[in-house]
């Protein structure tokens, strides 16, 4: 049987639109999709960070809701 656990990334751009990047894991595999443009990729390692580096280069979107 085959575990799926899911997490997405969340920014603001500089115009105040929500960007987020959902990343799901199925067993070993993980795979990052951007709700806003539909970009989709393969990440085996540190797959948050490759979603927030995403959201910086594709959207500029740096703002992170969670910050204090």
């Amino acid at each position: 049987m085959t575990q799926t656990d899911t997490g997405s990334v969340c920014r603001w751009d500089q115009h105040g639109r929500r960007h987020v990047v959902r990343v799901r894991r199925t067993g070993t595999q993980r795979t990052i999709r951007c709700d806003t443009c539909g970009w989709r990729t393969a990440a085996q390692f540190l797959p948050g960070l490759k979603a927030e580096e995403h959201l910086l280069l594709a959207h500029q979107a740096t703002v992170d809701p969670t910050a204090a």
